[in-house]
């Protein structure tokens, strides 16, 4: 029998892993204590990020970033990185360990201000850009930021509010005209130096504190998630294993490359400020050359005309972008040959999505994973043939982190029943940012509590059942219900509130809250709009209000029964009663 006419035979996942994290392998196992607790580890991931972006000088020539019609290179980014990291060591007095915050829209300054900050040894505060002016000075406040990277437009946000936050340096990026005493310009920063390439001398290690990424919390108030460089260097190395898991058991040799072998490109559709956009997209390409290529804002027709003039390989971001793309009335009259991968996460991802994909991107690999800030991004990844074989999963998770689902008495259930999921890995942060509190009420000896309802099926694979967690997730941005609803209850004419989330096809879902009004009080909708539109940032606000005027519905230990009221008033308008 010819080679040409024996059938290969796929590779399990458990075939793959053990070929892959083999001695001597680039993905062997080791093991290390962290805080204490004995954990496996990636052996050969890169020590730190500032090892990261001395490997990526290897890419030289090759492009590195895309923003509209600027293009740099992987050398002209590492002396920019540099000249700024050894600005801020020997202009601005950074020291290792301060917080540079950075509070900017994906421009190409925040890639050089993220590595030049963990390049100089300090921990960069990357800030939701979305936020209004009091949400991002919480976040500088409670990190002690000394030093700010803006654009323009968070600069002004930030204005009224900078004389109490006790910035050594304001420095703006893509400012017109003429800019406060405080502030200086990113480009006449970067330019000092002239020709200058080297970085600061710094001692970094593993367990050092990279990033502080700011999540909501029950409370309401936001927490800084800090991460070490060992958290952020295995999410890479994970990344990696999970491709090139792929490739070997699609019968290759497995790779994170691009069509033919050349440079991936990939296409830019999510913040920056998250930690999927800065973990698993930014740092995992610088890492592996491939072409990044930003968008200003997201746009689906704007996505196509990208993909189709830059050779997109990779594109994704939380599954409403994915759902935009292909209903698109562009999509047909663009070349969407070279994508040949979509993966998202963030939100639920219906099957029907994973159908879609395979009829419109014949040579695309769907994929759908698990993780949270606290996760510095992947736990578990779903691609392939196994997502097609399990669309409603997440995935296993990689080899280096471990899962287990726990009832309320804190209890491991048994395979197929649902609980809390935990998880532990060299990836978990080490906590929140001087919140002790916090911290102990997450974390339990290297173990995380996710606030997610989940099961683990008899092959391993995660199943998100519910989230435990009170919170509405649209479009990928967690919106805590709590955080609304304090603000709601500011209003005079209101009694009472519950937040809940409202279906949505392309968001996923949507912020609606349903109002008791105080007796004798005359409020409307978009009054209670305009109050919640004046503190929070939009993404927060709600879109649909419920005004009544009898009680919510609440168990005996007085907490609002959400489930009900979603049943009743969102099933209700759904179907027309």
């Amino acid at each position: 029998m010819s080679d040409q006419s024996v059938q290969h035979e796929q590779l399990s996942l458990a075939e793959a892993t053990a070929t892959l994290t083999a001695p001597g392998q680039m993905f062997e196992i080791g093991e290390e204590v962290i805080r204490g607790v004995p954990t496996r580890v990636w052996k050969n991931a890169p020590p730190t990020l500032r090892a990261v972006l001395e490997l990526s000088r290897g890419h030289g020539a090759a492009t590195y970033l895309v923003y509209e019609d600027e293009r740099t290179t992987y050398e002209e980014h590492f002396r920019a990185a540099a000249r700024l990291a050894r600005a801020l060591v020997d202009r601005y007095g950074v020291g290792k360990g301060d917080r540079v915050a950075i509070a900017m829209r994906n421009f190409p300054e925040w890639v050089v201000s993220f590595w030049a900050t963990t390049a100089a040894g300090a921990i960069v505060v990357p800030l939701n850009a979305w936020w209004t002016g009091p949400e991002l000075t919480f976040a500088l406040e409670d990190c002690g930021a000394t030093v700010l990277f803006a654009d323009a437009e968070r600069a002004q946000r930030l204005a009224p509010h900078l004389g109490d936050l006790g910035l050594d340096r304001v420095i703006v990026a893509r400012a017109d005209g003429a800019l406060d005493p405080s502030h200086d310009r990113f480009e006449d920063v970067v330019a000092d130096g002239s020709e200058e390439a080297t970085l600061p001398d710094v001692d970094l290690g593993p367990e050092d504190d990279a990033t502080i990424f700011y999540t909501s919390g029950t409370t309401g108030a936001p927490k800084g998630a800090v991460g070490t460089h060992r958290n952020i260097c295995t999410n890479l190395m994970s990344l990696f294993f999970v491709a090139m898991q792929g490739g070997l058991r699609a019968g290759g040799a497995g790779g994170a490359g691009g069509a033919g072998g050349g440079q991936n490109a990939y296409l830019l559709s999510v913040p920056l400020f998250h930690a999927t956009g800065c973990h698993s997209v930014l740092v995992s390409n610088t890492a592996a050359g491939g072409k990044l290529v930003m968008m200003r804002r997201w746009d689906p027709e704007r996505a196509l005309e990208l993909i189709e003039r830059e050779r997109i390989t990779i594109f994704g971001g939380v599954p409403a972008m994915v759902w935009q793309v292909l209903d698109s009335p562009d999509f047909d009259r663009r070349d969407t040959s070279s994508v040949t991968s979509i993966g998202y996460g963030g939100a639920p991802a219906p099957p029907e999505l994973v159908r879609r994909i395979k009829a419109h991107f014949p040579t695309g690999h769907p994929s759908n994973g698990y993780g949270l800030t606290e996760t510095s991004s992947v736990t578990t990844m779903n691609s392939g043939s196994d997502y097609v074989r399990k669309p409603d999963s997440v995935g296993p998770p990689v080899p280096v982190v471990d899962v287990k689902v726990i009832d309320e008495a804190g209890t491991e259930v048994p395979i197929g029943h649902a609980g809390e999921l935990w998880v532990k890995g060299p990836n978990i942060v080490r906590g929140y940012w001087e919140n002790p509190e916090a911290t102990a009420a997450t974390f339990t000896d290297g173990w995380l509590h996710t606030g997610d309802v989940a099961e683990i099926d008899d092959e391993g694979f995660v199943h998100i059942v519910d989230r435990a967690k009170d919170m509405v997730i649209r479009g990928g941005e967690n919106v805590y219900s709590v955080e609304v609803e304090a603000v709601l209850f500011e209003h005079p004419a209101v009694t009472d509130a519950a937040v809940i989330g409202i279906p949505h096809e392309v968001l996923g879902e949507e912020v609606g809250a349903v109002v008791q009004v105080r007796p004798g009080a005359d409020v409307r909708a978009d009054e209670l709009r305009d109050h919640v539109a004046e503190r929070l940032a939009a993404f927060k606000v709600p879109v649909r209000f419920w005004l009544r005027g009898e009680e919510l519905p609440r168990n005996p230990a007085g907490k609002v029964l959400k489930r009900e009221l979603r049943d009743e008033l969102v099933d209700r308008a759904s179907t027309g009663t």
